[in-house]
């Protein structure tokens, strides 16, 4: 029995736990500082302290913080239309697809617009598993693919840590990453679909490779299984392409994205092929809010903003400009492409994180304990990049 006393306590403690958190549920690890605003990539507090993002809230502010053409883009939508379900056919939305196939270079045959990187993959799995009539899905050690139920049941250690469902929608193995002579082993012709990050971003922006993703589109058009590239971190120009699958000249069936497209609005979009967009029938899929007016406003506001500022040229010659000035001091390498850069460190991750934050830079860690993650802007300058080496000089080794 709980004493009375004890039990008022408790629920004291409670009251007082919740009103701190302002009713926020506490699931979510948080940095020791708070957010007021915002401005290209900086970050300032309540107090007017500035901090580098180069993290950029998990890869998505891609054109930085209130960017001009993506701010008027939002409030010129809001004024004309700011909502109308997919059971209404409205120009801006035909538009957006329209220029996300354009902008891809890749010959896909439909646009399918959800709001949220997990929810693009959910679709994908699902297309890829009632157009193939198989319940077999590989995926990849390491990969992240999102928290819904069949996105983590293809996430490496989901089960094992936080999937929380009482079993998986369908049969799951993994392949051990980049290796190609295990593929023909987990894809076989009861394989509905391969998943893959092409630079898995939570592991650590490890880069698969164009031999090991080719081996696996071998093996897929070998058994008639699909290949879906999962660019919900790596897409949208953050290799320094389009996306990935235009880097490693690797097509693939299915391609989700997010994060990047919106710039900071929930959106995302799940790219097909002709022929698994020709398998979708009246009612196949569905969505309120994907592909609403504002999504899509700010879709064609962040793909302008890349062809017109010539983002993808800067995002390389950043990526570039990291590897070669960043290994030093706790950092003992580089690994990733473009602007998804894994930092190998002597130390842990979190130690040397914590220290740059000292130094008003923010940056992410991964599930290597050894790698600090940047998923910066793709508006970095030099400068920006100055202010991350001198600092990582100035740590304990």
């Amino acid at each position: 029995m709980v004493k009375k006393k004890d039990s008022a306590t408790s629920a004291s403690a409670i009251r007082e736990a919740v009103r701190q958190r302002d009713f926020l549920a506490p699931v979510f690890a948080q940095y020791p500082f708070d957010v007021a605003s915002a401005q290209g990539v900086w970050l300032t507090n309540g107090r007017g302290e500035r901090v580098l993002d180069l993290y950029g809230g998990h890869a998505v502010a891609s054109l930085g913080y209130a960017h001009p053409g993506w701010t008027k883009a939002l409030a010129a939508q809001a004024e004309s239309c700011q909502f109308q379900s997919n059971a209404v056919a409205m120009r801006v939305r035909s538009r957006a697809a329209r220029r996300l196939v354009r902008f891809s270079g890749l010959p896909f045959g439909g646009v399918f617009f959800v709001n949220s990187g997990a929810e693009a993959n959910e679709n994908a799995l699902k297309v890829a598993l009632r157009m193939t009539r198989r319940e077999h899905v590989a995926a990849i050690e390491g990969g992240f693919h999102g928290r819904t139920a069949a996105a983590g049941a293809v996430s490496w250690g989901a089960r094992d840590k936080w999937y929380g469902f009482p079993r998986t929608p369908f049969e799951v193995s993994f392949i051990p990453r980049g290796d190609s002579k295990a593929v023909a082993a987990h894809v076989t012709r009861k394989t509905a679909a391969v998943i893959v990050e092409p630079v898995q971003g939570m592991a650590g922006a490890v880069d698969l490779g164009a031999a090991f993703l080719a081996a696996l589109r071998a093996r897929c058009d070998e058994v008639g299984a699909l290949l879906i590239f999962d660019e919900v971190q790596c897409g949208m120009g953050r290799t320094g392409q389009p996306f990935a699958a235009n880097f490693y000249n690797v097509r693939p069936d299915l391609l989700t994205t997010a994060k990047a497209l919106g710039n900071g609005f929930p959106c995302a979009a799940l790219m097909m092929s002709p022929l698994v967009a020709a398998s979708l029938k009246t009612d196949a899929l569905g969505t309120t809010f994907g592909g609403g007016p504002m999504a899509c406003a700010a879709m064609i506001a962040v793909l302008a903003a890349l062809k017109e500022e010539r983002l993808l040229e800067r995002v390389r010659r950043m990526g570039a400009y990291i590897r070669r000035s960043c290994v030093l001091g706790p950092v003992t390498g580089c690994q990733g492409a473009g602007l998804l850069v894994g930092l190998r460190t002597r130390r842990p991750a979190q130690e040397i994180q914590a220290e740059l934050l000292e130094c008003c830079i923010l940056t992410g860690t991964s599930s290597d304990p050894h790698v600090l993650r940047l998923l910066p802007p793709f508006i970095l300058q030099e400068e920006h990049v100055d202010l991350l080496r001198d600092a990582l000089r100035d740590l304990p080794p």
